[in-house]
């Protein structure tokens, strides 16, 4: 059976010019959903150091005061030793690590309240801007 010009399937040149195309496409469309993800993990770390902060405040109010530093934020989940009116735990489930999978810091007392409470953002260095900065309670 003989085939006509027209069943022959896709010359080499359309099949490259259909691979610039997505090619452009994939460059100016890529870096927009980047950008989104990064401000996406921003609200959520917002989110998780809200929730651990309500945590924190319900603790105090059955304890009386903030866990210590060493005590950290394992005393939301486990009664720490010696510790009366505990009536944890004060969060559904272990304490996340945030976005960016690094631990939230935790130290009491803060500079500015009674503790901090923050996520070093993507860099994991103190400073930055974008999805690098500091989140939190300082």
């Amino acid at each position: 059976m003989l085939l006509s010009k027209s069943d022959k399937g896709f010359t080499l040149i359309e099949m490259l010019v259909v691979l610039v195309l997505i090619g452009m496409l994939g460059g100016l469309v890529g870096p927009q959903l980047f950008q989104k993800v990064g401000s996406s993990k921003i609200k959520v770390a917002q989110t998780q150091i809200e929730l651990i902060s309500s945590g924190l405040d319900t603790y105090r109010l059955d304890v009386g005061y903030y866990p210590t530093t060493v005590q950290g934020l394992s005393a939301l989940r486990l009664k720490p030793e010696g510790i009366k009116n505990w009536d944890g735990p004060y969060l559904s489930k272990d304490v996340p690590s945030d976005p960016w999978d690094q631990p939230y810091h935790y130290k009491r007392p803060g500079k500015a309240g009674p503790y901090a409470l923050y996520s070093l953002g993507l860099g994991a260095e103190k400073g930055g801007e974008s999805e690098e900065q500091d989140l939190g309670v300082f």
